[in-house]
């Protein structure tokens, strides 16, 4: 009986992952999601938001509905209108929602800004946009 405890135990503790391990996963995402605006494809950018994504930006969008009809207009045209890249990814300790931040770049590579993103774990593993923010970038004096 104990050694199917602890064989219990080890299997969870094995399986178990680290922050570390969730801030990848989340990293890896946000690259996946801005891989969508690269590769032009709309239909992929969809499968990263939350059904109640909250996009803010010159209007507030609420619901993926709203958020992918007008996002469409950026995947029109051969070349992407902007680029990101997250640079900072945090998770909460309990796995349920994660921060991700980084810069935004114009099609000549050019940094005009940063994003602010909050992430929400679904069912199955799979992370989905919730809450998007763009900010333009401080020419503040130094």
């Amino acid at each position: 009986m104990h050694r199917y405890l602890l064989c219990a135990l080890l299997l969870t503790c094995l399986s178990a992952q680290t922050n570390t391990d969730l801030q990848e996963q989340v990293r890896k995402t946000e690259v996946a999601f801005a891989k969508t605006m690269a590769d032009r494809d709309h239909a992929a950018f969809t499968t990263f938001l939350d059904e109640e994504a909250v996009f803010s930006g010159e209007k507030v969008l609420r619901g993926a509905k709203a958020v992918a009809e007008e996002w469409k207009a950026f995947y029109q045209g051969p070349k992407a209108p902007f680029s990101w890249t997250p640079d900072a990814v945090n998770v909460l300790d309990s796995a349920t929602l994660a921060f991700s931040s980084g810069p935004i770049f114009n099609p000549e590579g050019k940094r005009i800004g940063t994003f602010n993103s909050v992430w929400r774990l679904h069912p199955g593993g799979k992370w989905k946009i919730v809450f998007d923010k763009g900010c333009p970038t401080c020419n503040c004096a130094k």
